[in-house]
């Protein structure tokens, strides 16, 4: 996952070197969200990770993600061609993601929260890696990227040596009708509804914290200084929620993944609106509220997945997830594309505010599955 976020981690270093429009700017971000969600509903519409085994898939969709993000050492960055490679990066990342979840729900179900938990952890630290690699890297860009697709490489090879769990089930054959699931059973309905209010403000926060973040520091620092310090902010805020990911994975076996997901997302909208209220102003205290934000922001996401799989069939799970997560990327698209356009327009703050919306519309989603769930079967 460490190929996610590559493109905004260096684009600081990249419009250096290159004249790069502020629409290809956010297209290098944005191509790969919208390739995750080709990648996510073509695998959900075949069932692929349902009908073969999700081990080979995740390692082919890995080793092919790393190859075309090299691909950018070839190709210019904000041309049409790296665009393209954004694009296919994600979708071969939707053969990483949703395929993963699917292997770790196999192994578990009682402790389903924790399992998966544990693995959207691991895709946050991935997803913080290019911030921490573009720091380490200063402004040799291509250092980061090269180490960035070598990590996502090897992850792949390394999903060959874990087997399967006893609760693993596998789709006899392609049933394009079973995504209608997601449609028919009210319970995945509220789950996904709690799910895209969570979308609309992960990833254009995970895309662009640090960007707005060098724009908040500067107003108090040196500009060198403050594009250095965001990078490790960034990093820390988006590595803070895969940590607090696999705390709340426990919590949520303990007193339900609904309430897990309803505090998180309430504590993120108002992490969210304290981030605006203190932007430009002192910076540990707007370092402190974005930490809190980055910790908040993500331990709802697995319990949104884990809801899922605990109400769908077991041989359904995997195309039910990846339409989930193709559902939300939809979305975080349009986010990750029209936010820097939306800072041009309201400010950074203005735009962190508008992100505090979509926790809340999540929640009104979670407390009707609440409702449902105490409600006559």
């Amino acid at each position: 996952m460490s190929l996610w976020f590559m493109s905004a981690a260096i684009l600081p270093d990249l419009t250096r070197e290159f004249e790069i429009s502020p629409f290809s700017q956010a297209a290098l971000s944005s191509a790969v969200q919208i390739g995750f969600v080709a990648g996510a509903v073509l695998s959900a519409i075949l069932g692929l990770a349902d009908r073969i085994d999700p081990r080979r898939l995740f390692a082919a969709c890995a080793i092919v993600a790393a190859l075309f993000n090299a691909g950018l050492l070839v190709v210019e960055p904000g041309g049409a061609l790296s665009i393209i490679a954004r694009f296919a990066t994600g979708a071969l990342l939707a053969g990483v993601y949703p395929v993963g979840m699917k292997i770790v729900v196999g192994w578990g179900q009682k402790d389903r929260g924790f399992l998966v938990g544990t693995l959207v952890g691991a895709l946050t630290f991935g997803s913080a890696a290019p911030h921490l690699l573009a720091l380490l890297g200063g402004s040799d860009w291509r250092w980061s990227l090269s180490v960035a697709s070598l990590a996502a490489a090897a992850g792949g090879v390394l999903c060959l040596f874990t087997t399967l769990g006893p609760f693993h089930a596998k789709a006899p054959r392609m049933r394009i009708g079973a995504i209608l699931t997601a449609w028919t059973n009210p319970k995945i309905r509220y789950a996904y509804a709690g799910y895209l209010g969570h979308m609309w403000e992960l990833y254009a926060m995970w895309a662009w914290i640090g960007i707005a973040l060098a724009a908040s520091f500067s107003a108090q620092m040196p500009s060198d200084a403050a594009i250095s310090l965001s990078r490790l902010i960034a990093f820390l805020a988006i590595a803070a929620g895969g940590a607090a990911c696999i705390a709340a994975g426990v919590l949520a076996d303990r007193v339900g993944k609904a309430n897990i997901a309803i505090a998180a997302m309430a504590v993120s909208a108002s992490a969210a609106v304290a981030s605006a209220l203190t932007f430009g102003g002192p910076v540990w205290l707007t370092i402190l509220c974005v930490l809190i934000w980055g910790a908040a922001i993500l331990p709802d996401s697995a319990q949104f997945s884990a809801l899922v799989a605990d109400f769908a069939p077991p041989d359904q799970a995997g195309s039910l997830m990846s339409l989930q997560t193709a559902l939300g990327f939809a979305l975080t698209f349009f986010t990750v594309q029209l936010t820097p356009l939306a800072a041009d327009f309201v400010g950074w703050p203005g735009v962190f505010t508008i992100m505090a919306i979509g926790p809340a519309l999540g929640i009104a989603g979670m407390l009707r599955l609440k409702r449902y769930q105490l409600g006559p079967q």
